[in-house]
């Protein structure tokens, strides 16, 4: 069930960045279909009532024999999340010194003043 939700958000940022012609929309879908990848990856590696996979000399044999959680999709979504800040801060210093070219965000009104 919840992964429909996740195809829900990763369906409206995928419409917010094709479909949409204002570049801050645009961003901001790319930042939903940027989170909804995240959100699936995180989900990819939980486990119900598992535990996470710290090892200490008492629960050594514990942990083997109970379901751990999976923490490689949680540092790569931590790699990234600040991928995509950095990709985001990008684009919104972008879309600022288009609007302070062109003074507006509207994609069709930059295209008919190229020349």
């Amino acid at each position: 069930m919840i992964y429909f939700f996740v195809f829900l958000l990763f369906a409206i940022g995928l419409y917010g960045v094709c479909c949409k012609r204002n570049i801050v929309k645009m961003i901001v879908g790319f930042t939903l279909l940027d989170y909804s990848v995240f959100l699936f990856l995180i989900m990819i590696g939980y486990r119900k009532d598992g535990q996470a996979p710290i090892l200490d000399r008492k629960s050594l044999l514990d942990v083997f024999v109970k379901q751990s959680v999976d923490p490689l999709p949680q540092a790569l979504v931590l790699t990234a999340i600040v991928i995509g800040l950095a990709v985001t801060a990008l684009m919104v210093a972008l879309a600022v010194r288009i609007y302070e070219r062109y003074g507006t965000f509207d994609i069709t009104n930059i295209k008919k003043l190229k020349g």
